[in-house]
């Protein structure tokens, strides 16, 4: 079993905190998810995370005006350059503070940041693609200028169109205009007037107004004109007149949403569009500078966090942190564009579809959602259940989904209607929180931590069949068997018990274990148990002699990561960790555990031996991640980090507090405890191809393909059409046919494609790259369709389903035209050879039947048929050579005497 899973993407969470923003496209929005950026591309229905991780929060994020370069900020003010084609980070970099608004300009040769109550203009990092000469600078970041004259902190900072001056809006309730170089005759100009710390402001498309929104809902609209008492006489051309003007007040306009503040603005300078997102959930659209209200709508219980506009100003993004909501909206078809939110409470356990295409995952919030493992995106949410989920289960056979949970009901889902079908309750009320489905789908069992017993009802009618009663304490887990045969439970009396469901007695011996029981598993084969206890040990036995056969001490490998609470370090902290959750791959070779960590690890089976251990997350916002405590953050009082400072924030709505001391579970931003790093279910795909976990930031998918293949010939090379045929001539079959498809020329293509030699077929076709498969499998199905060579084509098309078959399968959406193609060529091709075979056939059957009377030797007879063969194959066909059928032997002196009539010679 292959063990090199790299991280693909990040489900189960969409957005945290931060801004939102959309490529200079408009058709990709990046959302901060944690210490990871996602990004959903908004056409192709498709969503994935960048590679790269920050130690802390992003707070903030900025695309450069060409989209090639993202700048990532954290909290601590460290900052990530990334090569955003290619998901490279290219340079780290840290800010020394707390950066809380960042934009590059219009012209991309420089950026602005907002630290505190300065302001700072950096040089952009230069590309080789920035310049004519493709030059590059060795010093990454250059910082151009800092601004100061702000009394609180900056929230907000904007460029003019033409790159020359910038906004910041600030809590000091004012707005200040800045120049990037020095101006003749400009002045850094304050803008003030409002009562509440101002949220944005921004410049007019004609850069003759200025508009500025504040928290309490006044909009006001700047312009420049003169002084008041000074009269400018038109024709005068002094230039003193030009210091009685100034940026004044024209317009102000309140935005009537009773007691709801403004939490962020967006400003279209094209459309004249001012987008407002409240306290309240509410948004509002207004046309500027006349103020009309387009519409409102109430799209979120919580408050809005972000809001964004695309670049045509069609599509608007909203972002709701405390409920993890994440909306696109297009104000004019009023329409969900998208529309996602992730588990509010943590996910307590996941399961594969059969299919290996959707993932579902269960949380605390009494929702049950379904992702769809190609798209990354939530496709249905069941809110049934009234208390939190604890478990799930799928049929092996059909589409039927069956929940635990802690409001006492077992339910079934079907996942082809999305519904609710069958509810299974006890006799009293329980709490469930295991749960295991007989592989035909027609028993389910579940176990409670309030009764001892297990309980099982019949799928088909809804009743309670048995009750399983053994165990002397809180049944934790249940797994039946792959073959249906037994069902095996692990409880907290220290026991594992295997039960025959179908059996006429419902006894079973228990396998005494050395502490309470977390987690049992079945091998595929029906034939081992894996145990996972509280002490970190698993341990493996066989079923039928119920003896163990290995065990893996697991304290070591599961730990890691001290909290800030711990009073000893992380590597003495081993005794406090376990595997809550254990899965076998898909071949029963390997065994995957997680648990109270940051750590998921990988055993081999037959020889205990930990082949591979990755580690969920580096946030250290999350308690447990990192393995050593800075002592400069501890004080008499204790933690730094568990200290509360809210009662000293500027605003009365920051100083509130209305949550539940101690509370760890629930709003993420309501928490009085730092969220705990944990993994609460893992889970292997049916065809080993990738697993996934689900962790506190949410749920984590580990694949064996590449994220990006990198392409070669996006370097700076000469590509030609007569550097192409060099590479073709120097036997550089692979880089020549990438170079062809680069130039697009058909002509090209298709001498480079011809120009491969028969036994290179195989090597070119596993070496290209994933973004060419396509276009290569497409450019084989046509050629093989309209050219003469057949075997030549049918080569290309085993060669490229040899190499890259897993990835076709698995991408057989993106690539359905090309699949279709391929297949009506082979269909045209057979088809062909039929008829031609049924040609040959019948002409070969006629020759025979009008064998010569006369003498004649069989070499005679294979010649003239050999002759009309090609006649007819070169006429019809041309080059497509068909194997010759050998004729029937005739001796001498066979035949009536007759002679050939027309055909070869008479002698």
């Amino acid at each position: 079993m292959k063990t090199d899973f790299k991280f693909s993407n990040l489900l189960g969470t969409v957005y945290c905190k931060g801004n939102l923003l959309f490529t200079p496209d408009g058709t990709c929005l990046l959302s901060p998810v944690g210490n990871r950026v996602s990004v959903f591309d908004l056409v192709n229905n498709k969503s994935y995370t960048l590679p790269f991780a920050h130690r802390k929060n992003i707070a903030c994020l900025a695309l450069n005006p060409r989209g090639n370069l993202l700048l990532s900020v954290d909290d601590d003010g460290r900052a990530i350059l990334t090569n955003f084609p290619r998901r490279v980070a290219l340079h780290h970099f840290s800010f020394k503070s707390a950066v809380s608004a960042l934009a590059f300009s219009p012209s991309g040769r420089h950026f602005a940041v907002g630290l505190g109550r300065h302001v700072e203009v950096w040089h952009t990092p230069s590309t080789p693609d920035a310049n004519a000469e493709g030059e590059l600078e060795f010093a990454p970041f250059v910082r151009h200028h800092v601004h100061a004259g702000h009394h609180d902190a900056v929230q907000s900072v904007e460029w003019s169109g033409d790159s020359r001056f910038f906004l910041s809006a600030s809590k000091d309730l004012t707005a200040r205009l800045w120049s990037l170089d020095p101006e003749e005759g400009f002045v850094p100009t304050t803008l003030a007037g409002h009562r509440e710390a101002v949220q944005g402001a921004w410049f007019s498309k004609d850069q003759e107004s200025i508009y500025t929104v504040a928290r309490d809902g006044a909009l006001f609209r700047w312009t420049y004109v003169k002084r008041p008492g000074f009269e400018r006489d038109e024709d005068s051309d002094d230039p003193d007149d030009d210091k009685n003007m100034q940026w004044r007040i024209l317009e102000r306009h309140y935005f009537m949403q009773k007691d709801a503040k403004v939490n962020c603005a967006a400003f279209h300078a094209s459309s004249s569009l001012m987008v407002v997102g409240f306290s309240s959930g509410v948004f509002g659209i207004y046309e500027m500078p006349d103020f009309n209200q387009i519409h409102t709508l109430s799209i979120s219980q919580k408050d809005i966090d972000r809001v964004t506009i695309n670049s045509s100003g069609e599509w608007l993004a909203f972002g709701a942190s405390r409920l993890g909501q994440l909306l696109v909206w297009e104000w004019q078809s009023e329409s969900y564009i998208l529309k996602q939110q992730g588990h509010f409470d943590a996910m307590n356990a996941l399961v594969y579809t059969p299919d290996g295409r959707r993932i579902i995952t269960v949380a605390d919030d009494g929702k049950i959602k379904v992702w769809d493992v190609a798209s990354g995106f939530c496709i249905v949410t069941f809110t049934e259940h009234l208390s939190g989920v604890t478990a799930c289960e799928f049929t092996k056979r059909g589409n039927v989904l069956f929940t635990a949970s802690l409001d006492g009901s077992i339910r079934a889902w079907d996942l082809v209607r999305y519904r609710n079908f069958r509810t299974f309750t006890a006799p009293s009320r329980l709490s469930f929180s295991s749960l295991a489905v007989d592989p035909s789908g027609e028993v389910v069992c579940a176990g409670s931590l309030d009764s001892f017993d297990i309980h099982i009802w019949s799928v088909q009618t809804g009743q309670l069949l048995d009750r399983l009663s053994g165990h002397e304490g809180p049944v934790s887990s249940l797994s039946f068997a792959p073959d249906g045969s037994n069902v095996a439970s692990g409880s907290w009396d220290h026991t594992v018990r295997i039960w025959s469901v179908f059996a006429r007695t419902q006894t079973s011996e228990p396998l005494q274990m050395q502490a309470d029981v977390l987690s049992v598993a079945y091998r595929p084969d029906s034939k081992q148990i894996a145990v996972s206890t509280l002490d970190g040990q698993l341990t493996f036995w066989a079923v039928s002699e119920a003896t163990q056969t290995d065990g893996v001490d697991g304290r070591r490998d599961v730990s890691g990561g001290r909290k800030i609470s711990d009073r000893r370090t992380a590597a003495n902290a081993a005794g406090t960790k376990s595997f809550s959750t254990i899965a076998y791959g898909a071949d029963g070779s390997c065994v995957l555990a997680g648990g109270n960590s940051k750590h998921i690890c990988l055993y081999d089976v037959q020889s205990g031996a930990l082949l591979k251990k990755w580690a969920v997350s580096v946030n250290l916002a999350l308690d447990g991640t990192q393995e050593f405590l800075n002592s400069a953050n501890l004080t008499e009082a204790g933690p730094l980090g568990l200290l509360d400072e809210q009662g000293e924030a500027s605003d009365l709505e920051d100083r509130l507090d209305r949550s539940l001391p101690g509370t760890k579970r629930g709003d993420p931003s309501l928490r009085k405890q730092r969220p705990e790093v944990r993994v609460t279910g893992v889970a292997f795909s049916p065809s080993n191809a990738a697993f996934c976990a689900a962790s506190t930031e949410g749920l984590l998918v580990y694949s064996l393909d590449p994220g990006v293949a990198f392409d070669p010939i996006d370097l700076s090379v000469d590509i030609t059409p007569a550097s192409t045929l060099a590479a073709l001539s120097r036997g550089e079959y692979l880089m020549a046919v990438l170079m062809a498809f680069r130039l697009n020329l058909p002509s090209l293509l298709r001498r480079v494609y011809e120009g491969v030699p028969v036994e290179d077929i195989p090597l070119v076709a596993r070496s290209l790259p994933e973004p060419y498969i396509a276009r290569t499998l497409g450019l084989t199905a046509r050629l093989l369709e309209r050219g003469p060579h057949l075997e030549f084509g049918l080569r290309w098309l085993q060669a490229l389903l040899a190499a890259h078959g897993r990835y076709m399968r698995e991408n057989r959406v993106s690539m359905d035209a090309e699949l279709r193609v391929a297949a009506r060529a082979v269909g045209g091709v057979r088809d062909d050879l039929s008829r031609l075979a049924d040609d040959n056939f019948y002409t070969v059957d006629y020759l025979l039947s009008q064998a010569p009377k006369t003498q004649t030797s069989q070499s005679s007879i294979k010649a003239l048929a050999a002759n009309a063969f090609s006649a007819d194959t070169e006429g019809a066909e041309g080059d497509k050579h068909v194997p010759m059928i050998d004729a029937p032997a005739y001796e001498e002196g066979e035949g009536d005497g007759e002679e050939w009539i027309g055909l070869g010679d008479s002698d």
